[in-house]
């Protein structure tokens, strides 16, 4: 169902192109500031051509980089205020299991970041969650306050708090033309509107956006294959069940790492998937790789052979995402390097879901002149060399 049609007028006091989850929680943000915000989307909602869709993403406290460990407790409260905002059940606690070997140092870190964590053997991980075979040796780290965020509805409960708040959505507007200056210029399939503020947020199509700005974004767009896998037994993996959410750490056979969780979408199946893809480009993602179309089925299968052996070694329904990967897979959230009142949220890498109540923050706080609340070294874009100067 595409968003309402609203009265249309051209001009506001910031425009966000880009209604995925970081772009609609910046709006979010923007709007309970009265700021008169145009939120601006490409394609008719809701869709799956971007980054935002399904049912199910994983949220968890544990993470090796501290400074995503710190905004987690904040992006736990925003989720939890936007259920209340909507009277919607949006997170589900499930724990989380990540899988590694001793002394892996990212799995350290995460143990790290949660204080005290459960760490468990073979052994006791098999009597805590039946369905989980560790090989000898490995360990799990548990991050207890961890589950499983439901996307779809999420993305549709800040999109209507958002438009509560007097907020504008525009969806099947795509943009061709953006006009820099102390007032922005943004032409669209369907209008011109102008605002002395502009953000950002177009996912794997953040690139070409930044071109015309003469930003070279070193963005690369990935074609993910998303896998679900038939349980043997049909309610084993359920949430029902005493299933958690995965994520491997460290492990040979997963270079990229591997991540699953419960049986949501699908009854009877769970979702498991190699957190990398191929290359691509986003107005092409529905044409199969010239290379082998599924280099990863064969790593799954092994995967789950050995370590979630009440599963089918098949995957029964295969979908596709974009993740949008910078060279360190860290954000970028910046102001334009020569353009102050430009902002680009961009590279959320595969694991950026959990975050947007924070990211949205930041680049609303980042467009209104504000010091921001987290520490952006990491996310700045001069870190990548040759950023300026794109043709």
């Amino acid at each position: 169902m595409a968003a309402p049609r609203q009265p249309q007028k051209s001009t506001y006091d910031v425009i966000v192109i880009g209604a995925g989850i970081q772009g609609s929680f910046t709006a979010y943000h923007l709007a309970q500031r009265h700021k008169d915000t145009l939120l601006l989307e490409q394609f008719l909602l809701p869709h799956s051509r971007g980054s935002s869709h399904g049912q199910s993403r994983i949220i968890r406290s544990a993470y090796a980089q501290e400074y995503y460990s710190r905004m987690m407790p904040e992006s736990f409260r925003i989720w939890q205020q936007l259920e209340a905002e909507t009277g919607t059940t949006l997170y589900r606690q499930t724990g989380l299991v990540l899988l590694g070997p001793p002394g892996e140092p990212e799995l350290e870190a995460c143990r790290r970041s949660l204080g005290v964590a459960e760490v468990l053997d073979a052994a006791a991980l098999a009597q805590r969650f039946p369905g989980f075979r560790l090989q000898a040796g490995q360990v799990a780290v548990l991050d207890s306050t961890a589950g499983v965020l439901f996307a779809d509805r999420a993305l549709r409960a800040v999109q209507e708090v958002f438009r509560r708040h007097g907020g504008t959505l525009r969806d099947g507007e795509k943009v061709l033309r953006i006009e820099p200056g102390p007032t922005v210029t943004v032409t669209t399939t369907a209008g011109v509107y102008k605002a002395p503020r502009l953000i950002i947020t177009a996912g794997a199509w953040a690139g070409a956006l930044g071109e015309q700005l003469g930003l070279r974004l070193p963005l690369q767009p990935l074609r993910i294959n998303v896998c679900y896998w038939r349980e043997k037994q049909p309610g084993s993996a359920g949430l029902g069940s005493v299933t958690p959410c995965f994520l491997t750490l460290g492990l040979s056979q997963a270079p990229h790492g591997i991540y699953g969780l419960p049986s949501i979408e699908y009854p009877g199946l769970m979702k498991v998937c190699h957190h990398h893809g191929s290359p691509t480009d986003p107005e092409k993602r529905d044409q199969a790789p010239l290379s082998d179309p599924n280099p990863d089925i064969a790593l799954l299968s092994s995967f789950i052979s050995s370590y979630l052996p009440g599963l089918e070694t098949q995957p029964v329904v295969m979908e596709t995402c974009l993740y949008t990967n910078t060279p360190d897979e860290d954000f970028i959230l910046d102001r334009h390097p020569k353009f102050s009142n430009i902002v680009i949220g961009a590279g959320f890498s595969g694991h950026g879901f959990k975050l947007a109540p924070v990211v949205g923050k930041l680049l609303c706080e980042l467009s209104l002149g504000e010091e921001p609340s987290h520490n952006m070294t990491h996310f700045a874009i001069t870190r990548f060399p040759g950023v300026l100067g794109a043709a």
